[in-house]
This record gives structure tokens, sequence and C-alpha cells, in this order.
């Protein structure tokens, strides 16, 4: 089980291990169109729902989410996960942001921070990250972090794409 309670601060953001009091944010990003089209509905339409999905997540052994916050006014824009999947190898990083803080180099610079901070702290080697074929922007933004693609593994009748990226 991985425990990180320590927030990672990057220059324009402070990333946070999740809250069940992040249950408003995560209702609006779990419904946002980019998540339900490239991440798929998780039937999280309520308050109650919210917070039990975030204990969920808490409760789950090898999984890591971090809440991506503006530094100057705390308000919460994305996600970025840490997991280990049973379909692969090594752990898997996920990324997700509210549609009117995309397109601003904030997941990319949230990634940077996560990808440092596993890389030094956790000493991991070799990094993945698993997303459908038509996510281009998350490929665009996975090929700027060094990611390259690595394979195709078909999970619960989908083929997704995984891009690896290997730290020396």
């Amino acid at each position: 089980m991985i425990y990180i309670t320590t927030p990672i601060t990057t220059s324009r953001l402070v990333l946070q291990p999740i809250a069940v009091d992040d249950y408003a944010f995560v209702l609006q990003l779990v419904n946002s169109d980019g998540w339900i089209q490239f991440i798929g509905d998780r039937n999280v339409h309520s308050e109650e729902a919210a917070k039990a999905y975030i204990r969920k997540i808490q409760q789950t052994p090898n999984l890591i989410y971090w809440v991506a916050r503006l530094n100057d006014n705390q308000t919460p824009v994305g996600i970025i996960s840490y997991m280990k999947r049973v379909y692969l190898d090594n752990y898997d990083l996920g990324f997700a942001f509210l549609p009117q803080f995309q397109q601003q180099g904030l997941a990319f610079e949230a990634a940077r921070g996560i990808l440092d901070f596993v890389t030094n702290n956790m000493h991991e080697k070799t990094i993945l990250a698993t997303l459908l074929p038509e996510n281009v922007k998350s490929i665009k933004l996975l090929e700027k972090l060094g990611f390259q693609f690595s394979a195709t593994v078909d999970v619960e009748k989908e083929c997704l794409h995984i891009y690896q990226l290997n730290v020396t």
C-alpha cells in the first residue's frame, strides 16, 4: 500500500492527495464530456456518490489520486492518478482536467511534478500510461513528457494504447 501525504508544489500548482472534501470538484470532473468520452461514466451523479467514489479510491491499494489546485487561490483544476493496474507490469500515470483549465500547460506541469516525485522518491524506472487511441490531446501530452508508444492491450473489450517512459 502506498501512502502519500505530502503536497507536491510546482510553479502554478499544488498537488494534494484526494480528500472526501473534494467531492464537489470530483462530481464536476467525472461528469465532464472529456472524462465520459475517454475514461467512462462512473455513475457518480450526486454528492453522496462522489464521496463514496473518493472513499473507494482512498481504500484501493496501489492507487493514488492527487487533486491539482491553482497555487494562488486553491481552485481545483484536475486530477493526476498513479496506479498499479492488474494488466500492467508497471505503474500507470493518468490525468484529467476540467475543460476550462485545458490547453494551458497545467496538465503537463502537474504530470511532470508527479513523475519527478515518483522517480525521485519511489525510484520508479519505468512508468506507463494507458489510453484510448482516439485521445489525441492526451497522446500529445504524453509524448511531450517523453513517453513513447509501446503496445496495445485489450481490456474489457476495449483496445487501449500503452505508452512507456523509461527513466534513466
